[in-house]
């Protein structure tokens, strides 16, 4: 079997070390803050980034752009290795498009190549569980295109419950207007949000305060998560606010005795548009 490497971007939210172990490769994103020239997502200092976005500075993303796949993937080509990338929701940026554009043209350079880009319709930790689940597939002997079409049967069932502290990130985006934006700092309203099928963020509830909101996040797990197996994996990322993320894993931990909780960072290029305060919940479910 020939050998392979898995690829995804740096809106998988893993640490650097997470993909060093794994054996993925990571491309970044690149984030603007206040008109400054892009930086990596990858080079940024989080606590930095999370500083500035609670001072409202302007910060901005780009997507990855055809070249900076060509050159990545082509590293690889030359290596001889055939590729798998597991990108970021296309429900939310327009870089799995450049990557599928990106192989096409290296599948005609490199015809003994494979090239196989999934859409994974998820994002942070929630692309990361993802990932993360085919970086053991692969581990344990798995090919390329049984990874793949794991990948595929399954992103399905990886949910995302969201929630954010600050309304002011979500209207600049455009997804909650600027009187509930208004409203809801007044009346101290939370939205419980989470990735649909179409990999869209989509906002389901609402709840009165900070913990209200996280506790809506658990309750919401316990009622879709595959049957309790104590082995399963659930991962947390957090904008800058590990304890509420240490509150939600106690939770867990303790409630449903699942002990494999790891915990990230919300990374410069989703904490931009979601903000500092943001709380992510991801694991295996029934359906999203």
């Amino acid at each position: 079997m020939k050998n392979y490497v898995i690829y995804t971007d740096s809106c998988a939210d893993l640490t650097q070390e997470a993909y060093r172990a794994l054996g993925l490769r990571c491309i970044p994103l690149d984030v603007i803050v206040e008109n400054e020239e892009p930086v990596a997502d990858d080079q940024i200092d989080i606590q930095e980034i999370y500083a500035k976005l609670r001072a409202k500075k302007s910060a901005s993303t780009a997507a990855i752009n055809i070249d900076r796949f060509l050159q990545s993937f082509e590293e690889a080509a030359r290596e001889g290795l055939d590729i798998l990338y597991l990108g970021f929701s296309s429900g939310l940026s327009s870089t799995y498009s450049s990557s599928v554009i990106a192989m096409r043209e290296l599948q005609e350079k490199y015809p003994q190549n494979k090239f196989y880009a999934v859409d994974t319709l998820c994002a942070s930790m929630g692309q990361g569980l993802l990932v993360y689940y085919a970086a053991k597939k692969k581990e344990a002997g798995a090919s390329i295109e049984e990874v793949r079409d794991f990948v595929e049967n399954t992103k399905m069932n990886l949910c995302h419950w969201f929630t954010v502290d600050d309304l002011f990130f979500l209207k600049r985006g455009g997804r909650v207007s600027a009187a509930t934006a208004v409203v809801g700092s007044l009346l101290s309203i939370k939205p419980v949000l989470h990735v649909d099928n179409a990999g869209k963020l989509i906002n389901v509830s609402k709840a009165r305060g900070r913990k209200a909101s996280i506790d809506a996040m658990f309750e919401n797990m316990k009622k879709s998560m595959f049957p309790i197996e104590q082995n399963q994996t659930v991962f947390i990322s957090h904008g800058d606010c590990i304890a509420d993320a240490e509150y939600l894993a106690n939770r867990i931990r303790t409630e449903m005795g699942i002990q494999d909780i790891q915990i990230n960072y919300v990374g410069s290029v989703i904490g931009s548009h979601s903000g500092p305060g943001t709380l992510a919940l991801f694991f295996l479910g029934n359906e999203r």
